[in-house]
């Protein structure tokens, strides 16, 4: 018999392991892509937040890292997204997978099947997964309410045999996973494999500040919180006395940190108030949400930004998965990746095991 752990996500990617690493924004930075690639699982570069010349610039810096396939995230709606998509596409022959969100529409997803590039799109609900699989997409990425960031309300144990009941393209499973007993349940369920944000943002090739990390590692379950005053959407982040003084403020306080973080991201991206403007209209179109909360949902990138590039945890957000209220230690990527493979082989053959029991019994 071959390797359970050798799935159609393996295949189609490239990857050695059913393993995902997610594209968070300042964090899935070519250190970690790298770093997850080589160790065997499937880094998707973070590139939602980055500039069409700082995406060619990373893009090139994983290549040179890695000759593994890699996946790239984007937004449609971000400024300089058609740049982005030819930068894909130009490096076909590597960039295996884009993910996305609010993504895009069917004749750019045709763009990339035609180049031999997989769409592998995240969704937070049935209907979701089931319009992505209309438009085309190859795979779709289930991600529950454990999940870090922007999140649902339903429970990956619910959402993801929902979700495999609704379609019929591969299934990955994310969302309160982070070691092989999930790996192997996501299998039992169905899943092709899982992806994971937290759990690798908390390796040594993560480019997260060690005193950002220190503070993620101190997060406990309890300490970590759903608020919807960031950006009007529900979040999960850890809590933290900036996200304390945050919830106790009024929709005043959401203006005011919307207009300032619209004018950082504007600094630094070089876009135009109209730019801003078309990234933050386009947000509305693809998820039907009021304008304030779109331009300020297109700023929040500066918010974290503050935390896991800068350190600055006083004036930053950290979002978190839940489970990272359960991570004690920072690993390599290499290590991690082992472990995990390791503990799933053992549950599997748990599991088959006491089916030959069951099956001898009667």
């Amino acid at each position: 018999m071959g390797d359970p752990l050798h799935t159609i996500l393996t295949e189609r990617l490239g990857c050695r392991w059913p393993i995902i690493q997610t594209a968070m924004g300042w964090v899935a930075e070519p250190s970690l892509v790298i770093g997850s690639s080589n160790a065997g699982a499937f880094g998707f570069l973070g590139a939602a937040v980055m500039t069409p010349r700082e995406a060619r610039e990373k893009i090139l810096a994983v290549r040179q890292g890695t000759d593994k396939p890699f996946g790239v995230n984007f937004h449609s709606f971000q400024p300089g997204a058609d740049q982005i998509v030819e930068l894909i596409l130009a490096n076909k022959d590597q960039v295996r997978a884009v993910s996305f969100g609010r993504g895009p529409n069917a004749k750019m997803i045709g763009r990339f099947k035609d180049a031999g590039i997989l769409c592998v799109p995240t969704v937070g609900a049935v209907k979701h997964a089931q319009k992505m699989v209309e438009l085309g997409v190859d795979m779709v990425n289930v991600q529950g309410g454990e999940g870090g960031g922007h999140t649902g309300s339903v429970p990956t144990t619910v959402l993801l045999p929902q979700v495999l009941d609704a379609v019929k393209v591969p299934v990955i499973a994310s969302g309160g996973f982070a070691d092989g007993r999930g790996l192997a349940a996501a299998m039992a369920y169905g899943a092709v494999g899982i992806a994971m944000g937290t759990r690798f943002l908390l390796t040594k090739e993560s480019p997260v500040p060690d005193t950002t990390k220190t503070a993620y590692l101190k997060a406990t379950t309890d300490g970590i919180i759903v608020t919807t005053k960031l950006d009007g959407i529900p979040q999960r982040m850890v809590r933290t006395r900036l996200m304390d003084k945050i919830e106790k403020s009024g929709k005043l306080g959401m203006w005011l940190r919307a207009i300032e973080a619209s004018a950082a991201m504007k600094k630094l991206s070089g876009a135009s108030w109209i730019d801003m403007i078309k990234s933050a209209k386009g947000m509305t179109g693809h998820g039907q949400v009021p304008l304030k909360q779109a331009m300020m949902a297109a700023t929040m990138p500066m918010l974290i930004q503050k935390a896991v590039v800068d350190g600055d945890i006083e004036h930053g957000v950290m979002a978190t998965g839940v489970v990272g209220g359960r991570i004690g230690e920072i690993p390599s990527c290499q290590e991690l990746v082992d472990r995990i493979v390791a503990e799933a082989h053992e549950r599997l053959a748990v599991l088959a095991g006491l089916g030959r029991e069951a099956a001898s019994a009667a």
